[in-house]
């Protein structure tokens, strides 16, 4: 049996962003369980805001493809707001008018991290309301991380609690998951 291969797709851009570095723990844990590991980052795939009337661009299709190839998904995402960042709700809204394969496909987790005690709670909901809309499998542990200045060690793992036990749960059930379907 091959090695699972798990894209992660972070709803912020910003390259010191906290979502980033949960992104990056929960590669590290994924690996050390023997998953192939991809970063599917939205900065690379040139969407313009969604606008019925335009042309599908080429990034989009591009996208799908990414997320195709992946048997799981990680979304990591901040919260803005008690919402959803633009890029990440852009990119959901633009795949998603061209087919659903890659929502459909993979099986997905979802995390967030915050400043704040909340761990992204909010977020985490209406990416979960929004993917189960569109039929995706979604694990329903969900790896929210608040405080997160106090987060991570010096090394950049999850550290805290419960964020790092339902991180290892999540990937657990994500992991069991896909080789049922295989």
């Amino acid at each position: 049996m091959t090695s699972p291969k798990i894209g992660f797709l972070c709803g912020s851009l910003r390259a010191k962003s906290t979502n980033k570095i949960l992104e990056k723990a929960l590669i590290k844990r994924f690996k050390k369980a023997g998953a192939t590991t991809t970063v599917i980052d939205l900065a690379n795939y040139d969407l313009p805001l969604y606008h019925g009337d335009l042309k599908t661009p080429a990034g989009v299709k591009k996208l799908i493809r990414k997320m195709k190839s992946c048997d799981g998904i990680i979304i990591v995402t901040p919260e803005y707001n008690g919402s959803l960042p633009p890029v990440l709700k852009n990119a959901i809204d633009w795949t998603s008018t061209v087919e659903t394969g890659h929502i459909k496909g993979p099986i997905y987790g979802i995390a967030a991290c915050t400043p704040g005690p909340m761990s992204g709670i909010m977020v985490m909901r209406q990416v979960q309301y929004i993917l189960t809309r569109l039929g995706a499998d979604i694990i329903p542990i969900q790896a929210g991380c608040g405080n997160s200045d106090k987060a991570f060690d010096a090394k950049g793992n999850l550290i805290a609690q419960p964020a790092a036990t339902l991180a290892e749960s999540m990937m657990s059930a994500m992991l069991a998951r896909i080789a049922e379907k295989t």
